[in-house]
């Protein structure tokens, strides 16, 4: 048998201590799973599930991620209007509720450890915070499309925030009280929520920095879709920006002001890429079902989302060492870099300026072709 490179090694060992990881939580809970366990289901000494992870806390994240990764990608009914799909998400929601037999199940137990680890620390409260608001600005922005709202310039972010609020708190009594409260209530309160005026309106980010005209040669490394499950065009014509975990509900800046038919790619950067990469990736995987069991294919929001813990993405784009307050954003066109922005507000100001250069030269095309019929 040929002998394994050290880079195989390391993938079966990392393999290896993940699977360990998803029993012990399974079995035990977060809060009394051990390391010292986990090595021993697999097989491994403490110190390799140290090379492996940085702690208990990165690891219990990635185990989250990755099952939140393999949820099966099921569709939902036809719908038609935002009232038909948010009744869909909340049946598809409240038909996953843990029933009072299975309340301490492994998936329980697996489960209950999620909000107190992330209320226990700072950084993974910002982050998750930040991701939860990207989830409203997906299903809201993809509600828009599927059912444009009745005035110029209203959104929906508002609404699935809300409605969100409602399945989240669903979740939460149902894993605390199992059996309280009837699951139709909640699908009929999501279904009304879709006709209540909540006045919100898009006026753009409050600041944007000024953009800087470039010509630099784009080179970008090959970058996975998390939201769509498939290679993302970096190399195309579009808007790359690059969004720490502390600011990552920019990306609809980004998705707004992006030029019709231009890609829009949000990556997703952390200073601690170990232990809130996972939750990135968590987050991601959640939307892409709340987004299949609610809308079309056609109505899913204009956006690519690449979570890069390696920081490769973020390199090519002139971010050399990302954290989760980052904030830059470049525009590609032809293969080259053509406008950077950095600080907040920086995607939307790459995409609006892209857009604002588009329409000058649409005009210039149309005078141009006026001049020569006279």
């Amino acid at each position: 048998m040929a002998r394994l490179t050290r880079a195989e090694t390391q993938r079966r060992n990392r393999a290896r201590v993940l699977d360990a990881a998803r029993a012990e939580f399974a079995e035990r809970g977060f809060r009394e799973a051990g390391i010292d366990a986990i090595a021993e289901r697999a097989e491994l000494t403490r110190g390799a599930v140290y090379s492996n992870f940085p702690g208990k806390r990165a690891l219990y994240f990635e185990v989250l991620a990755e099952l939140a990764e393999e949820v099966p990608a099921v569709g939902g009914a036809p719908v038609r209007t935002a009232r038909e799909a948010l009744g869909a998400l909340a049946r598809a929601w409240v038909a996953r509720l843990p029933m009072a037999t299975d309340a301490d199940g492994p998936a329980a137990r697996i489960d209950a450890g999620v909000v107190p680890e992330i209320l226990g620390e700072e950084s993974a409260r910002r982050a998750y915070a930040q991701l939860m608001r990207f989830q409203a600005v997906l299903l809201g922005c993809g509600l828009e499309r599927l059912d444009p709202p009745a005035a110029a310039g209203e959104r929906r972010v508002r609404l699935a925030e809300t409605v969100l609020t409602t399945l989240h708190g669903a979740s939460r009594l149902a894993a605390a009280a199992p059996g309280f409260g009837e699951p139709f209530n909640v699908v009929s309160a999501c279904e009304r929520l879709a006709d209540a005026d909540l006045g919100d309106r898009w006026d753009g980010p409050a600041i944007a920095p000024e953009p800087r005209a470039a010509d630099e040669p784009w080179a970008p490394p090959p970058a996975f879709d998390a939201l769509r499950r498939e290679p993302a065009p970096l190399a195309a014509d579009g808007v790359v920006a690059v969004l720490g975990l502390y600011r990552f509900s920019a990306a609809e800046d980004v998705l707004r002001a992006a030029p019709e038919g231009a890609e829009a790619t949000v990556v997703a950067v952390s200073g601690s890429p170990a232990e809130l990469g996972p939750l990135a990736r968590m987050a991601v995987a959640e939307v892409r079902g709340l987004l299949r069991r609610a809308l079309p294919p056609g109505a899913w929001p204009r956006l690519r989302v690449v979570c890069d813990e390696s920081g490769e993405v973020a390199a090519a784009a002139g971010v050399g060492r990302p954290g989760d307050a980052t904030e830059a954003a470049v525009r590609v066109q032809a293969g080259r870099i053509t406008t950077r922005a950095e600080g907040l507000g920086a995607g939307h100001a790459a995409a609006a300026a892209s857009r604002g250069r588009a329409h000058r030269s649409e005009r210039e095309r149309g005078g141009g072709r006026s001049a020569g019929a006279g």
